[in-house]
């Protein structure tokens, strides 16, 4: 065979290879695993840690049918083996099986949750697999028995026979009808009890939810203690957001540590256990000079201030793991205390509050921010750096101040303009920038639709 192939099958994610093997008087070689070239043809990037071989003296051997919960890329390096899959994972593909004779032209990628087995074909079979965790001593895996009726698989070699030869471990494993299904890993939602967080934990039900006291991202005791190894994703609301206090000298601390060694800490972790981060940054990360058609991704960071400055070395850590998304944000309007609803009371008891008018920029309502994220998540979008507002025509705060009253019945003309320099005077303040929308041509090239601003407001109102 000349050409490198990858073939599905009917367990969903078990894929088989053609592997081009070259000849000759010595004997073969092959590109056992070759990543750039099979990730290209569909294979998932599951970055193997460990090499595993298993030698079968005599024809006849059979082992399985093992289910771990890590991915698996199995072949051989001498011989020939019958194996089968059963597929262990909860869902409407429980149960469901595949075989396939596998010599030195084949190999097969078993995703996580999917039982294992083969049967040596050939005296002095050597049966290898790359696997992308290390074992966990300790911990039980569902196994199905190999003569399992409902699998009902056609080992070429009977297992009554003589010439089989299976462990009594393996003899002793359950039918199917009396096995647990393979949960599938937790998404995991730190911050939860934010405006973001509560807005992610509505489109993730099922994850696990958790704020400073159940998950303190900068004890090294207690992200050593985390069970990593059951979660695929960590959406990442956790953040300091008290942007004035940042440039105090307690704050200072506390910004640096929740906005930047959280998320550093956070990316190890990933990366070590193939984990998917998405975490969220903010327009602070510019310093605010005007772009014709708003801030892209790929733009100089340029923090004014200590807020700016943490998550600006938080998205530099973050982009440090291999499997994320940094969605870079503004404006965030959420459940909870916020500039419309601060508005909206202060309409309905007859004040005159002082906008500043020269800070440009879109609204983000948390719905928005947490549907881009479940978007790119989905749909398996390009890793790196996404912009996500609500879209529509930039305003300045006073102009939003004055659509809140006039959707809630009031005189928008109470509304009185200020500087951003004249709101300061006087106060500690942090720097802003004046300048915050943010392009959203990558995002939409993801399929991804965004919600206009003004709409959402109205409908934020409505409640």
């Amino acid at each position: 065979m000349d050409r490198l192939r990858v073939e599905r099958t009917p367990i969903p994610g078990l894929l088989v290879v053609r592997l081009p093997v070259h000849h000759d008087d010595r004997g073969w070689f092959k590109e056992n695993w070759q990543r750039e070239k099979m990730v290209a043809l569909g294979l998932p990037d599951f970055g193997p840690v460990q090499n595993n071989m298993s030698f079968n003296a005599t024809r006849g051997a059979t082992r399985g049918i093992h289910t771990e919960p890590w991915d698996k890329f199995v072949s051989v390096a001498a011989g020939k083996v019958f194996a089968a899959w059963v597929d262990m994972r909860a869902g409407d593909s429980f149960g469901a099986t595949f075989w396939t004779e596998i010599d030195e032209d084949v190999a097969v990628f078993v995703p996580r949750g999917v039982g294992n087995s083969y049967q040596a074909l050939e005296n002095g079979t050597v049966y290898a697999y790359l696997v992308n965790h290390h074992y966990v001593a300790g911990r039980a895996y569902p196994a199905l028995n190999l003569a399992d009726a409902t699998a009902a698989i056609p080992w070429p070699i009977p297992l009554d026979s003589a010439d089989v030869e299976i462990s009594a471990k393996d003899r002793a494993n359950p039918i199917l009808a009396d096995v647990t299904p393979m949960a599938p890993k937790k998404t995991l939602i730190t911050g939860c009890h934010g405006q973001l967080g509560q807005a992610l934990a509505l489109l993730h039900p099922g994850a696990t939810l958790v704020d400073l006291a159940e998950l303190d991202l900068t004890d090294t005791a207690a992200l050593a203690a985390w069970p990593w190894e059951d979660y695929d994703l960590v959406l990442n609301a956790a953040a300091y957001t008290a942007v004035d206090r940042a440039e105090t000298p307690e704050g200072r601390v506390d910004a640096w540590a929740a906005n930047a060694t959280a998320p550093a800490a956070l990316a190890r972790i990933a990366a070590e256990h193939g984990i998917t981060v998405v975490h969220y940054s903010s327009d602070y990360v510019f310093d605010g000079s005007p772009v014709a058609g708003g801030h892209r991704e790929d733009a100089a960071l340029s923090p004014l201030g200590v807020y700016g400055q943490t998550k600006a070395a938080g998205d530099l850590a973050v982009a440090g793991t291999p499997r994320h998304y940094i969605l870079r944000t503004s404006w965030v309007i959420g459940d909870g205390p916020n500039f419309v609803r601060t508005m909206a009371r202060l309409a309905a008891d007859g004040a005159s509050p002082t906008v500043v008018s020269d800070q440009i920029g879109r609204l983000t309502f948390t719905a928005e921010l947490a549907r881009a994220s479940r978007h790119l998540v989905d749909t398996g979008a390009p890793y790196g750096t996404y912009n996500v507002t609500n879209s529509g025509t930039p305003r300045s705060w006073a102009d939003y101040a004055r659509r809140v009253f006039e959707l809630t019945g009031h005189d928008p003309a109470r509304v009185r303009a200020v500087t951003t320099e004249e709101y300061a005077a006087d106060k500690h303040v942090s720097p802003r920038p004046l300048h915050s929308t943010l392009a959203l041509d990558k995002l939409a090239g993801t399929g991804f639709v965004s919600t206009d601003a003004d709409e959402a407001l109205a409908a934020y109102l409505r409640g």
